[in-house]
């Protein structure tokens, strides 16, 4: 079975129940496990009865993440390669919809934009970033994108369209080594209501690309749910079942979490059904890292510096820096097609400066591709 029919077997509204029925005597009962949390002890750590014990998560979560993976922080910066997308996502600058000038970067652009992201820092993870267009920007754009800049980076990750597993290993083969794909939202029923358009609006076939992925050998595969379309602790109750999933069938494969919330962007004006505190995210943080201690924990310029200063040390494995979120937004266009709007936009250097000031070193490149 795929998890696309595995996630029938969980009923939304039952766990949201549950988790909502969870007590202080299961939350210490978490807590005190040596050994990692299962499902039901993590909905207890994200449930509200955990809130009072945000001080010892923050410990624990301090803890397992300096056992996995030291006093590192690494470094990231995504290029966006194009807006030019099919789907209407309600929530996205990018939607269909929107009247907005429509790019797709050509190679002489791409090399521009990154010759302008070395001089700003040295980076050497680059996530390239498109919009959903097979027809102009499918496979054979992402593939000639990856061997364009390739020799200027040691570790490419990409966050494109769903593809064909056959196109995932050509991927893999180009120098591709991770693959990000979010679901948004796992609430099948009210899916459609925010994808109602577009290769997207089909929840199934996202949810199978992991599959797709795992299949086709990728190195590293990320998850995440989009913060403010559904019920928070319910959909990434969901992730984490995803999760175990793909750690159990694909178990040589790294994977990646993300819990990104919703930012102001281009278009009608759809605003968040569900506002989540600093606070909450913390907890969230807090709990995924009790949870699993090997996942990765990204936190994008989407938050705010004081957040993203304070969960450096605390869970977060990775941070992006200096981001633009438009394609050209290096050196070609200059910002004005975002995705969403950044809300830490301090340098490369002044987000290394803050790591470093807390004890942490950053890393630049952890990655190379095999000669053989």
């Amino acid at each position: 079975m795929n998890f696309a029919e595995i996630i029938t077997q969980y009923e939304w509204d039952a766990i949201r129940k549950s988790i909502v029925a969870k007590t202080a005597k299961d939350v210490e009962m978490a807590l005190s496990k040596s050994v990692s949390p299962d499902i039901d002890d993590f909905m207890a750590l994200i449930s509200p009865a955990a809130q009072p014990y945000l001080e010892q998560m923050a410990a624990l979560s301090r803890k397992y993440t300096q056992q996995r993976f030291g006093k590192t922080i690494q470094f990231y910066i995504p290029l966006y390669l194009t807006n030019s997308c099919v789907n209407h996502c309600v929530y996205c600058g990018f939607n269909h919809q929107n009247n907005i000038r429509r790019i797709i970067l050509t190679d002489s652009q791409i090399l521009e934009e990154v010759e302008a992201i070395k001089k700003i820092g040295d980076f050497c993870h680059i996530l390239l970033v498109t919009g959903e267009n097979p027809h102009d920007a499918g496979i054979d754009y992402i593939e000639n994108a990856v061997s364009i800049v390739k020799p200027f980076f040691s570790s490419i990750s990409v966050e494109v369209q769903p593809l064909k597993e056959e196109e995932y290993t050509r991927l893999i083969h180009a120098g591709v080594n991770a693959v990000y794909c979010y679901q948004e939202t796992y609430h099948k029923q009210e899916y459609k209501t925010y994808h109602p358009k577009g290769m997207k609006s089909k929840f199934d076939h996202r949810l199978d690309t992991f599959d797709r992925m795992g299949r086709a050998g990728i190195h590293k595969m990320g998850l995440g749910v989009l913060i403010g379309l559904e019920e928070w602790r319910t959909d990434v109750t969901m992730m984490a079942l995803h999760l175990r999933y793909l750690q159990k069938n694909y178990w040589q494969t790294k994977y990646s979490i993300s819990f990104p919330r919703m930012r102001p962007h281009e278009g009608d004006g759809f605003r968040p059904n569900v506002l989540m505190t600093d606070k909450e995210l913390a907890q969230l943080i807090f709990a995924f890292r009790i949870f699993d201690h090997d996942t990765e924990i990204a936190l994008s310029t989407r938050e705010s510096q004081l957040f993203r200063n304070n969960m450096a040390t605390l869970g977060v494995t990775s941070l992006s820096a200096g981001s633009k979120t438009d394609p050209g937004g290096y050196a070609v266009y200059r910002r004005e097609l975002e995705q969403f709007a950044v809300n830490d936009d301090r340098s490369p250097h002044e987000v290394l400066n803050s790591v470093k000031q807390q004890g942490y070193e950053v890393v630049w490149k952890d990655w190379d591709l095999s000669l053989q």
